[in-house]
């Protein structure tokens, strides 16, 4: 597995951001958006992230994006400050190689020096492989939402998937 190098993102990169996760909308497998999104729609979502709610950019060893993470507020109420639903995304070509580990560990390791102290994941209940990356760095399932999702037709559940990191 060759090394992988994290940053901030920049707003230079919200259209490789962007690519990426319209990458995933056709397989049906990580996000509950059924077409692709435009960079302009994904504006105040990227402006939304901070030093307290990251957006990194994983790189490989040539300085390639080669995915994304980002930690975003829970439910939007103080009291839950100090929990953060990630969202991980991987660029097509490079999917399947171990990425997804080196960025959940990252994660892992950074969300206490940012005062976090736990991580959610909301995953589709047919994704075995994000449910299983999840579940091999100690996520448990702390919810089932069968059936709230459709998908060309098809009823989907939902996992939510959570750690206490801090």
């Amino acid at each position: 597995m060759e090394p992988i190098k994290f940053r901030d993102a920049a707003e230079a990169d919200l259209d490789k951001i962007v690519e990426i996760y319209n990458s995933t909308v056709a397989s049906r497998m990580s996000t509950a958006d059924t077409e692709p999104v435009s960079v302009e729609s994904r504006k105040k979502w990227f402006d939304e992230h901070n030093h307290f709610r990251p957006l990194w950019i994983a790189e490989d060893s040539d300085n390639n994006v080669v995915g994304w993470v980002s930690f975003q507020s829970f439910y939007g109420r103080p009291a839950y400050n100090a929990t953060v639903e990630i969202s991980i995304y991987i660029d097509a070509n490079h999917r399947g190689k171990g990425i997804g580990k080196k960025m959940l560990e990252y994660s892992i390791a950074a969300a206490p020096t940012i005062q976090i102290k736990t991580l959610v994941g909301f995953i589709f209940a047919h994704n075995d492989p994000s449910l299983k990356l999840f579940k091999s760095f100690g996520f448990e399932e702390w919810g089932n939402l069968p059936d709230i999702a459709v998908l060309d037709g098809k009823e989907r559940g939902l996992k939510i998937l959570g750690k206490r990191v801090g």
